[in-house]
């Protein structure tokens, strides 16, 4: 009986013995199977330096690894296809390098080093414009980024000039704020009033320091719901108030897009109390004259070129 017991206390110990091993490595490549999940799930960030003259400015550190800028376009668009094909979200951002070497020298960083341009690239990520990679070729992808860069810039300059404003001298009020409040109710409006389908806006300010253009596009359905990119709009919104603040020359111009009806193209001219219509006439001549040389352009078929629409009673922007 001993002889019985002992034989399989044995077994057991051998068993327990084979089974450590195998728990081991298994656990091991669990632990590595885990790591390549949660790799999938961190999103990362490329600074991505778009033409041969921001290249150029980075040959002047010896870490910068790249000689030529299409060899360094090509490199980044295979990681930015490899971290796709793991499953990896990655951003894509404009390097500077002139702001880096500049934040480099605020941050007390060496700027010939991989890790202050990863740190510069991580500050990008949560402040600077950023478009997602989604597997297009790096030269579709760009354009797209430089529009973000843009619009964000727009946006930073025109809020910068309305908080400049102040408050009226005569009753305390805001005028950046009311601005904004009331560009944000003509828009409304404009939107509100625009038959059902596309709808490409454009707003453009003059006679500022620095001339002003913003573009929104939004889809408005037969219910009257606006479907429209809230960052967009805060840009237009923006934009359109520098100019009613301002008394900048400028205009705003709709365009609808329509399933079985030819385009229709309207627009307002701004003034100080709001946005004035445009006739028929103007926008003909607007849309149908080369701004460069003043010479008329043929006008696009299948479509109309007309009134806007009345927006009803929009308070004015400011009484004082």
């Amino acid at each position: 009986m001993a002889r019985t017991h002992a034989q399989p206390d044995r077994a057991t110990r051998g068993d327990h013995s084979s089974c450590s091993g195998r728990g081991s490595r298994t656990a091991r490549t669990g632990r590595r199977n885990q790591r390549r999940v949660l790799r999938r799930e961190v999103a990362g960030t490329v600074g991505l330096l778009t033409d041969e003259q921001d290249f150029a400015a980075m040959l002047r550190y010896r870490s910068f690894a790249f000689d030529d800028h299409p060899t360094y376009l090509d490199q980044m668009e295979s990681l930015l296809r490899s971290r796709a094909a793991q499953g990896s979200h990655t951003s894509v951002a404009l390097f500077d390098p002139t702001e880096y070497a500049l934040w480099c020298r605020e941050a007390g960083l060496d700027p010939d080093a991989g890790a202050s341009r990863a740190r510069f690239t991580a500050e990008l990520a949560a402040t600077g414009p950023t478009v997602p990679y989604d597997g297009r070729p790096l030269a579709d992808l760009l354009p797209d980024l430089v529009e973000e860069a843009v619009r964000q810039a727009t946006w930073e300059y025109a809020t910068e000039v309305l908080a400049g404003l102040g408050p009226c001298p005569e009753c305390g009020e805001d005028l950046g704020r009311l601005a904004l409040a009331h560009a944000a109710t003509l828009l409304a409006s404009a939107l509100d009033t625009a038959p059902p389908g596309s709808l490409h806006l454009v707003c453009s300010v003059s006679a500022l320091p620095q001339a002003l253009f913003s573009v929104l596009d939004a889809e408005r359905g037969e219910d009257g719901d606006v479907e429209i990119d809230e960052g967009e709009a805060l840009e237009f919104t923006a934009v359109l108030a520098l100019g009613i603040a301002t008394r900048s020359p400028g205009g705003l111009v709709l365009r609808s897009v329509g399933a079985g009806r030819s385009d229709q193209v309207h627009g307002w001219r701004l003034r100080p109390e709001g946005l004035e219509p445009l006739t028929a006439g103007e926008v003909f001549d607007a849309y149908c004259t080369d701004v460069t040389t003043g010479e008329p352009i043929a006008p696009e078929s299948d479509v109309d070129y007309c009134a806007p629409p009345d927006l009803g009673v929009v308070p004015p922007y400011h009484p004082h």
